[in-house]
């Protein structure tokens, strides 16, 4: 357990570095994850994401254009939430979305997870199941002026 938070620090202590110039990004090195445990640790994300980011008919939040399995459970796990998701770069005129990143990366046997927005980043631990993934560590916040 001590390990995993003192990863998540590292992670978030080097992600802050990352997106001092206020801009997003995306994992580096990014690991696939698949059904389940896409879904499982996308909803368990997305949730703690609406808690942070304003109410969903209000707030429109902007994705990138990703193939994988889990920006897919995620976009839709948003969209669960009832936020418009806009993944295709097509931005209304009216529009001012939120840009949301997302990264997952292995760590010591277990799934590293971040969210952010210009304003937050959320980051947890999971450990992978065959039915899923479970939370391995506390929910991690940053907030940014």
């Amino acid at each position: 357990m001590k390990k995993t938070i003192a990863a998540i620090i590292v992670a978030f202590g080097v992600s802050g570095c990352q997106t001092a110039d206020e801009t997003l990004t995306t994992s580096s090195n990014p690991i696939t994850v698949t059904g389940a445990t896409a879904s499982a640790i996308a909803g368990d994300m997305a949730s703690r994401l609406a808690e942070q980011v304003g109410p969903a008919g209000a707030t429109t939040l902007k994705m990138d254009k990703d193939t994988s399995e889990y920006a897919a459970a995620l976009e839709a796990a948003l969209k669960g939430w009832g936020y418009t998701v806009i993944a295709d770069g097509k931005i209304g005129k009216d529009q001012k979305p939120v840009e949301v990143a997302w990264s997952i990366d292995s760590f010591d046997g277990q799934v590293l997870a971040r969210v952010s927005t210009p304003a937050i980043a959320l980051g947890r631990a999971y450990t992978a199941t065959s039915a899923g993934a479970t939370p391995a560590s506390p929910l991690s916040i940053m907030q940014r002026n």
